[in-house]
C-alpha cells in the first residue's frame, strides 16, 4: 500500500484575534491584519481547509501532510481535530516547533497519521534561514513506518519575494539561495548519519521556480532523474517537473489546464515543490515514487476560472471583513502530493 505525502501552504492560518497564546510581538506586527479575525472566521477557515485535506488519497486523507504559514500549535491542533473528526480511521498528530522571530510569526509543521507512522521526536530539528526582516524555518523530522523503514522529511518555507524596494524577487534572491544552501547542507549531514541511500523528501513553498538557481543549483534539486540516481553526493530529483502542466475539471465538466500552484493575476508560478533523494529514485532506500503520482491537488471548488486558473483564497480581514474574506475560499496555494511505495 502506498503512502501519500503532501504539502500545503495554508495562507495565514492564525488563531483568532486576541488569542491568549499569541506572542506580544506577533500581536503588534499583525494587529491590523488580524482585526476582525473572529473565532467564527477561524473555524470556517479550518472547516474549508479540512474539506480539501480529506479528499486527498481518494478520500482517505494524506498519510503525512507538511504545512506552512500556521501561527502556532493551537491553530495546527484545530486543523488536526477537524480532519480526525471527518476521517475516524485516521489519528493525525502534530510535529511542530515554534519559529524564531519571523516577521509574521508563521511556522512549518507536519500532520501525520500515528496509525501509519511514528515520529522520532529525538530527530526533530529546526534549521533557521536568517534575513534582516525575520527568519524562515526548515523543519526536519524522521518518520518510521511499521516495517521499520524510515523517511526523513524537511518542510520548507523559504524567504518571500517581497521587499520595500519594489524589486522583491531580485533583492531577496540571495536569501533563497541561502535557504537552498541550508537544505543542501542538511541533506549532506543526513546522508552522513544514515547512509547514501537514505530516503529524504524535501517539500514546501520555495518562493522560487524549479529552474531558479536557489533550487536547481544551491539546493541541488535537479530535473534529470538519471543524474540524480547516479550521483555520489547529495542531490535531489525535483518531482515538480512531473506536474509542470496538469489539468482539472471546472464546474461545467470542461477540462482546464493548471500550470502552477499559485497565481499572480493570470501568471502561474510553481513555488510548491517536492524533491526526493537518490535512494527514493532508485528504490534502494526501501521507498520509491509511484509512477505518475506527483500532482497538484486542485479540486474544482478550489479553482477560480475568473483570471487564470488560480486558487480561491479565504484571506484575512485586514480590518474589512466583507471586502477581504471569502467564506468559500481556502488558500492562495494549491497543495501538492506524491505517493511512495515501500519496496
Amino acid at each position: 500500500m502506498s503512502s501519500l505525502v503532501a504539502f500545503w501552504n495554508l495562507e495565514n492560518l492564525f488563531a483568532p484575534e486576541g488569542h491568549p497564546g499569541r506572542e506580544p510581538w506577533i500581536a503588534k506586527a499583525m494587529q491590523k491584519d488580524l482585526k476582525g479575525w473572529t473565532p467564527s472566521l477561524f473555524n470556517r477557515k479550518i472547516a474549508q481547509l479540512a474539506s480539501i485535506i480529506v479528499r486527498m488519497k481518494d478520500g482517505a486523507g494524506p498519510d503525512i501532510l507538511g504545512v506552512c504559514e500556521v501561527e502556532n500549535r493551537f491553530a495546527l491542533q484545530a486543523l488536526a481535530d477537524a480532519v480526525n473528526l471527518a476521517l475516524p480511521a485516521r489519528n493525525y498528530q502534530l510535529v511542530h516547533v515554534d519559529s524564531a522571530r519571523d516577521q509574521r510569526g508563521v511556522d512549518t509543521a507536519f500532520l501525520y497519521d500515528a496509525n501509519q507512522f511514528t515520529a522520532k521526536l529525538d530527530e526533530l530539528f529546526s534549521h533557521w534561514v536568517m534575513r534582516q526582516t525575520g527568519t524562515r524555518d526548515i523543519t526536519q523530522i524522521t518518520f518510521v513506518a511499521p516495517s521499520g523503514k524510515q523517511l526523513v522529511l524537511l518542510a520548507n518555507h523559504w524567504p518571500s519575494r517581497s521587499s520595500s524596494t519594489g524589486d522583491g524577487a531580485e533583492y531577496s534572491s540571495g536569501f533563497r539561495a541561502t535557504a537552498g544552501e541550508t537544505l543542501a547542507y542538511w541533506h549532506d549531514r543526513i546522508r552522513e548519519e544514515k547512509g547514501a541511500n537514505v530516503a529524504v523528501v524535501a517539500l514546501g513553498d520555495f518562493n522560487d521556480e524549479p529552474f531558479d538557481k536557489s533550487v536547481s543549483i544551491h539546493a541541488q534539486g535537479l530535473r534529470d532523474k538519471g543524474d540524480v540516481s547516479r550521483a555520489k553526493s547529495a542531490r535531489f530529483y525535483n518531482l515538480t517537473w512531473e506536474y509542470l502542466t496538469v489539468s482539472t475539471k471546472d464546474r461545467k465538466g470542461n477540462t482546464r489546464l493548471l500550470n502552477g500552484t499559485l497565481y499572480f493575476g493570470s501568471d502561474a508560478a510553481l513555488f510548491d515543490q517536492i524533491l526526493v533523494s537518490p535512494g527514493i529514485v532508485t528504490g534502494k532506500s526501501g521507498w520509491r515514487v509511484v509512477d505518475g503520482s506527483p500532482r497538484i491537488e486542485a479540486y474544482p471548488p478550489m479553482v477560480s476560472h475568473r483570471v487564470g486558473e488560480g486558487p480561491v483564497r479565504f484571506g484575512l480581514p485586514a480590518g474589512d471583513v466583507a471586502a477581504n474574506v471569502n467564506l468559500d475560499g481556502y488558500s492562495d496555494h494549491f497543495p501538492v502530493s506524491v505517493r511512495l511505495d515501500e519496496v
